[in-house]
């Protein structure tokens, strides 16, 4: 099982960006989902997952622009970032915890990491 994201780039401030994370891969249950983001000398932060249950859940920092949505038949993430600021800037990952059922038990998944930059 692979998570691949893409969709990152550069803007200016207020500009929008939608990250797309395809889990790719055979004979496996996703748990939950979301998108991380680290910047250098930082530890990677929760931005959006969607937890058990599909409980969506936002960081205080990003709530009211970003919106994580799925695709469950694709089995694709998403992230619709509008309004982005300079402080967004990051390498955005996504991650997943899922099973593989060949494996039999859960465990946490990343993507490569995609980068966003936003300009003032």
């Amino acid at each position: 099982v692979q998570l691949q994201a893409s969709g990152g780039g550069s803007v200016q401030t207020g500009e929008s960006l939608k990250l797309s994370c395809v889990v790719a891969g055979n004979n496996f249950k996703i748990a939950t989902m979301g998108w991380y983001r680290q910047t250098p000398g930082n530890q990677r932060e929760l931005v959006a997952g969607f937890e058990s249950g599909n409980k969506e859940h936002y960081a205080e920092s990003v709530k009211g622009r970003f919106t994580i949505s799925r695709d469950v038949a694709r089995n694709t993430l998403y992230l619709q970032m509008d309004s982005l600021k300079p402080e967004d800037t990051a390498v955005y990952y996504c991650s997943s915890r899922l099973l593989e059922y060949s494996r039999g038990n859960f465990a946490d998944y990343w993507g490569q990491g995609t980068l966003v930059t936003v300009f003032s």
